[in-house]
């Protein structure tokens, strides 16, 4: 079922380092090429979305810049006005000259004068004199494009702050799964961990297996998908989830690891990737953790540590340093064999049981003849 790809057939140790779709971590290794040109203009018109998405060093870059240019840009403006007028030192005034702005000399003053106009500093040392209705329509102007651009980044700040993949950091995976048997069946087990005390409702979880296949047709599928069922004790959607879980898979004959077995896995080329989506219980904010497997990091014939315990207090304890560690278990070698032992144990135990009633029952005798007795009859006494 699972196909190779020619030229992956390298030494394990080489194999560890293949490359990934997903990291551990949660992050897609993919790239897009040959993009039209035109279509780049679609994350300028998503312009919120690409700033909340940008890196914090960009974010700090452009929180520097646009209140530093709009202070610049206005002071550009405010030394215009000031020289037209002729209120710069040196200048010759006439006399009974009007001052739009008192004690703007240059270019440095006004820079001075816009930033305390714009954070609303106010020195007093330069002011308006409110004699040109230019410089007043350009003072609200100005604090009406401060107060927007003030708008604008603190929500820039606030959003990158509350992005739920920051949640996400709180729940993790095993480093490892292990196979093995779980309640009479033979099952792939993961451990996922939420480390906050708050929990994430309505959480469900699930999986895919991406694999190279070919269609009968030929055709090559890189990254064909194939979903995963994931389940607990308690079922799969809704989850309780308040201290550590161990998810599980049985593999039957509908599962995609039907045809593994303990010598094959680690020569398979495909990777698991775990979804968990939950909300937040403190934000109301939809999150989702992620991480994958590749056959290197999954165990045969393992088995993951307890690690939860309940103290004298009464309280519930759970131990992390067990929480990726595992042991060796008897574990059959392959799905085939398992099932094939199963069906001779049934068979064994359902012959077993035929014997059994049969020795219950009796044998039926088609030659005894049944005899009525009756009260009457009368009994003989040895004399």
């Amino acid at each position: 079922m699972f196909q190779l790809l020619q030229g992956h057939n390298q030494p394990a140790g080489q194999r560890n380092h293949r490359t990934r779709l997903v990291t551990k971590d949660g992050h897609c290794n993919i790239e897009f090429g040959n993009i039209e040109y035109s279509n780049q203009f679609a994350y300028l018109v998503d312009f919120w979305t690409t700033f909340v998405e940008i890196r914090w060093r960009f974010v700090l870059l452009l929180f520097v810049a646009v209140f530093t240019g709009s202070w610049f840009i206005f002071s550009l403006l405010w030394y215009w006005i000031a020289k037209s007028n002729g209120d710069m030192a040196g200048q010759n005034r006439t006399e009974g000259h009007i001052q739009c702005i008192d004690n703007v000399n240059g270019l440095t003053t006004a820079f001075l004068y816009s930033l305390e106009t714009q954070t609303t500093i106010g020195y007093g040392g330069r002011a308006l004199t409110g004699h040109c209705a230019g410089t007043v329509a350009l003072i609200v102007i100005q604090s009406l494009v401060g107060v927007l651009i003030n708008c604008f980044m603190c929500g820039i700040i606030l959003a990158k702050i509350s992005l739920p993949k920051k949640r996400a950091k709180t729940v993790t995976f095993s480093h490892t799964a292990v196979i093995c048997l779980k309640k009479g069946s033979l099952c792939l087990l993961i451990r996922v961990a939420n480390l906050r005390k708050t929990l994430l409702i309505g959480s469900q979880i699930y999986g895919k297996l991406l694999r190279t296949t070919t269609t009968p047709d030929g055709e090559t599928i890189i990254l064909d998908q194939v979903d995963i069922d994931f389940m607990v004790d308690a079922g799969k959607d809704n989850l309780f989830f308040v201290c550590p879980l161990t998810l599980y898979h049985v593999i039957n004959r509908s599962s995609p690891f039907f045809d593994l077995s303990a010598d094959t896995l680690p020569q398979q080329d495909f990777e698991l990737v775990v979804f968990l989506d939950g909300t937040a219980e403190s934000t109301s904010s939809s999150c989702q953790v992620r991480t994958s497997y590749i056959p290197q990091e999954i165990q045969w014939g393992y088995s993951f540590l307890p690690i939860i315990s309940r103290t004298k207090t009464g309280k519930y304890r759970v131990d992390f340093s067990n929480f990726s560690k595992s042991v060796q278990v008897t574990t059959p070698h392959c799905v085939h064999c398992f099932e094939a032992d199963v069906d001779q144990r049934n068979h064994n135990n359902h012959s077993q049981e035929n014997h059994n009633n049969q020795l219950k029952r009796g044998i039926d005798n088609p030659g005894f003849q049944v005899i009525d007795i009756h009260d009457s009859v009368d009994v003989t006494t040895m004399g």
